[in-house]
């Protein structure tokens, strides 16, 4: 079914949004005429329209926008969620050690970095093995251990234990400048170019495993185009991890200097142990009706190089955690949180005394549900919130913030949740200002058909402010106090 939906080539439902969407958001999409034939299909079309001389109307091409949105929320993310738990299961609660204070001394440091799970479960497996542990002890090493930069980790971390969060992809070259690294392992995304060149200053070995992300100088161990060599993945991580150990030995000479500072965070968070936690979304829905949870925002999104790193994700996190809003988060924006104690039960402390109420020392104000794609896991108890209150989810006390996104997955996540009738806001503008009917269209005119708009405000403050004004407003159509 799965499948079907990512690649069908004539017009048929789309059995993902026939299956989960609520009815009510199938009905607006149907009437929009946006529900999509397959994703395939639609970035295919997508590129047609804008060929030279194709489709010269903003509007066509705005509808063609939101079909390929809708595909992208349906087949990019929930989809790949449910394949990556249908074989890797759905992963459990985890206390992890976080930022790059975490790095240990003495041992074969391998860090996974992008958003493949296939290949790092086989990494990770094979290297904490006795076999490849005894190997990485009689090169001088104390063992295996092993890291995350982006989504692979924040997947692995919930499914393995010890594999250590360290930082976003924007912050990768920080983590390679400590000199504690031996091996790199990139799959795909957000893995930039530069990082080679930091690399090399460390002589830490850059290994790629994707025919799709490549980096110029790095040694290539992959699924080849037709994954014809899947079956090959065991060999592939055998001969990763022993170039990691190899690494080790060769690196004796590499002053490390690693910063004095970690944290612990609470990780792990999904739909299923959060029902488990409450008894079912009922709870959660008595405590939004009470005022304990004033409002809940999902707060996701790469970083922007041209903001002060990290920054505003910080920034807005404070101020809707005094005003009592429950954070969700995943992705790059939530390694500022899982770095600075939001995601531990002591940011309880950041949070204002009715949410500390309903946190009861027990849980943190922030709740991490893990890499890119587990947005699927904060829809999904969104959704289920709003069917235990007898709600719409467009007319939850909800929000969606990406105050530093920089990318197509940044436009892409916060336009999902529009199409839920669900507002997105953020701190950076997004590179459309040569098209005032589109930055029209964006920030006002999808009010009246999804019931959600994109807000931009360069400030955080006044963008957090923005957020709990609104979320007030919905409250008050709800008639909760």
């Amino acid at each position: 079914m799965l499948l079907a939906d990512l690649s069908r080539p004539t017009p048929d439902d789309y059995e993902t949004i026939k299956a989960l969407a609520p009815k009510e958001r199938q009905e607006v999409w149907q009437k929009l005429g946006i529900l999509p034939i397959s994703a395939y299909n639609e970035v295919f079309d997508a590129y047609h329209r804008t060929g030279v001389g194709t489709d010269g109307d903003w509007q066509s091409i705005m509808r063609q926008f939101l079909r390929c949105g809708l595909a992208f929320c349906f087949t990019g993310v929930v989809a790949s969620n449910i394949g990556t738990d249908a074989m890797f299961g759905i992963g459990h609660r985890a206390t992890s050690k976080v930022n790059i204070g975490a790095l240990k001394k003495g041992y074969v440091n391998i860090a996974v970095h992008g958003h493949l799970p296939t290949l790092v479960s086989e990494i990770v497996r094979i290297g904490r093995s006795e076999e490849f542990q005894k190997k990485a002890r009689a090169a001088g090493a104390k063992g295996i251990q092993f890291y995350g930069i982006c989504c692979s980790c924040l997947a692995a971390m919930y499914r393995y234990e010890g594999v250590i969060p360290l930082s976003n992809a924007v912050g990768a070259e920080l983590v390679l400048g400590t000199g504690a690294l031996d091996l790199w392992v990139a799959d795909v995304q957000d893995v930039y170019p530069s990082i080679m060149d930091v690399a090399r200053c460390f002589k830490t070995t850059v290994v790629t495993t994707s025919d799709s992300a490549r980096l110029p100088g790095a040694e290539h161990y992959a699924y080849d185009h037709h994954h014809s060599n899947v079956e090959d993945t065991e060999k592939i991580a055998r001969k990763i991890v022993t170039r990691g150990i190899e690494s080790f030995a060769a690196r004796r000479d590499v002053p490390v200097f690693i910063p004095a500072y970690e944290v612990t965070a609470d990780v792990g968070f999904n739909a299923e142990n959060i029902a488990e936690e409450f008894g079912g979304f009922g709870a959660l829905a008595d405590a939004l009706r009470r005022g304990e949870i004033r409002g809940i925002v999902n707060m996701v999104g790469c970083s922007n190089p041209r903001v002060v790193y990290e920054r505003a994700v910080v920034d807005v996190a404070d101020e809707l955690l005094k005003n009592d809003i429950l954070i969700f988060t995943n992705g790059c924006a939530s390694f500022p949180l899982l770095k600075l104690g939001y995601c531990s039960k002591a940011g309880a402390a950041k949070a204002g005394a009715h949410l500390q109420q309903f946190l009861g020392g027990k849980l943190p104000p922030v709740w991490h549900m893990g890499e890119c794609i587990d947005n699927t896991r904060a829809s999904t108890v969104f959704g289920g919130i709003a069917q235990a209150a007898g709600q719409a989810i467009k007319d939850m006390p909800y929000a969606f913030a990406s105050p530093e996104w920089s990318n197509e997955k940044g436009l892409d996540a916060s336009l999902a949740f529009r199409l839920f009738g669900i507002d997105s806001y953020h701190c950076v503008e997004p590179p459309v200002q040569g098209a005032p009917n589109v930055e029209r269209f964006l920030k006002h005119d999808t009010k009246e058909t999804l019931g959600a708009v994109m807000v931009v405000n360069t400030d955080p403050k006044a963008l957090a402010q923005q957020i709990v004004h609104d979320i007030d407003a919905a409250r008050a159509a709800l008639g909760w106090a």
